[in-house]
């Protein structure tokens, strides 16, 4: 071809310059600051995309963009969000052409956040390129609450992509399960019983003319712990940080097992063992072909159970369920796969982030099924939630207890 590309930017007499262009500009700078990988060449072609579609209706806008800056299946959240924020005003794109400008956004706050609104409001009224002097103020920390206590106790859907980050950082520090397992097995130790052999091969070294007692004590390692994690659309605001809490439980403890379903199994225990935790989310990424799909939690465990529970759940592993328990399929199955993981297993920990509710109940059909054949049911929705289950992953019983939410529903 004789013509060269052209930027859709820098070029007069095409339809999508001027505002139309600059706000698509500036649109796809917020979807990269709220975590999509958005280039300058996405940018361009989108610019070639609203073209072609002549920006017929809203849906068709939509439709364009969406077919340019999203690439994966977990990222529609964040753009519909992003879409609906940025493009708010009844009318607006389809005068945006003449009337639009970057900063003519709605900038009122919605009243209660919905999953992913707060990343892309993050990155959408923070202007990247105004960069404020810092100023020094005194303040007396005595009469302020910590910014890390204000995150403890703040649900993962609604913190931004700051937030995001430096609540996985902490997860990263966090001091690990430290319950160990009593084995059959034997090793030397300067206190405990009298090892008959070690103290016979010493006797015999000395001619038998003295006796020095040996000692031995019982061998122990870390309990090892299989968590099965539920990847359908209704937990992806809390998927990604359970996983940066596995991976740093895998990187501490290790003989950790991890498992993903949507509408199938997915083992991603070698996945998690990456030491780079990006490296390690990319390629669990590239593995699970139902990311925030549905989910058949009956079927996903009856895949575990007959492929890979003698596998993993022997020497006293702890499971951890990760799910909201909202199934679809058989109740029946769903409760023999229940009943003979629980069998299958030392300790059975249901972790559901629908428990940051006050005001939730066990009526679902499905949670009361799971309920009658776990040993622990606990919220996972925030720092604090993650920290509480750590402790009771470090020791056996407290608090939790199932058979409460059956009584009360």
């Amino acid at each position: 071809m004789s013509e060269a590309r052209q930027s859709p930017l820098s070029a007069p007499s095409r339809q999508a310059t001027g505002k139309l262009a600059e706000n698509i500009l500036h649109f796809a700078r917020t979807l990269r600051k709220a975590g999509l990988p958005v280039g300058p060449g996405a940018v361009l072609d989108a610019l070639e995309a609203v073209e072609a579609a002549q920006i017929g209706t809203r849906a068709d806008f939509r439709a364009a963009l969406h077919a340019v800056f999203v690439k994966k299946h977990e990222h529609t959240i964040l753009f519909d969000q992003a879409f609906d924020i940025f493009w708010k005003k009844r009318g607006f794109i389809e005068k945006m052409i003449a009337m639009m400008s970057p900063r003519a956004v709605d900038e009122r706050e919605p009243a209660k956040p919905q999953a992913g609104a707060a990343r892309v409001a993050d990155a959408l009224y923070n202007a990247p390129h105004e960069e404020k002097p810092r100023e020094e103020l005194e303040v007396d920390a005595r009469f302020t609450m910590s910014s890390l206590e204000t995150l403890r106790t703040k649900d993962f859907a609604q913190m931004s992509a700051e937030e995001v980050a430096r609540a996985t950082a902490a997860l990263s520090r966090l001091h690990m399960p430290s319950e160990k397992l009593r084995l059959r097995r034997w090793r030397s130790a300067r206190r405990g019983g009298i090892d008959p052999r070690a103290t016979l091969r010493a006797s015999f070294r000395a001619g038998g003319a003295t006796i020095q007692f040996a000692w031995r004590t019982h061998a122990e390692r870390y309990a090892p712990i299989v968590a099965l994690c539920d990847i359908s659309g209704s937990m992806s605001d809390y998927t990604r940080v359970f996983l940066h809490f596995l991976h740093a439980l895998t990187m501490q403890r290790g003989r950790v097992h991890t498992f993903l379903f949507g509408t199938r199994l997915t083992n991603v225990t070698r996945a998690l063992r990456a030491k780079d935790i990006d490296a390690a989310l990319a390629q669990c990424s590239s593995e699970v072909k139902d990311w925030s799909g549905g989910t058949r939690i009956g079927a996903s465990l009856a895949t575990f159970n007959r492929q890979w529970s003698r596998r993993v759940l022997g020497q006293g592993a702890i499971c951890v369920l990760f799910t909201d328990g909202l199934e679809r399929d058989r109740l029946d199955r769903l409760a023999a796969e229940m009943e003979r993981l629980h069998k299958s297993c030392r300790r059975l920990v249901w972790v559901n982030p629908l428990l940051r509710f006050a005001e939730f109940e066990a009526k679902a059909s499905g949670v009361r099924t799971m309920l009658a054949h776990v040993d622990e049911f606990r919220p996972i929705h925030n720092l604090d939630a993650i920290e509480a289950l750590v402790d009771a992953l470090s020791r056996e019983g407290g608090g939790a207890d199932p058979r409460r939410w059956l009584k009360g529903a």
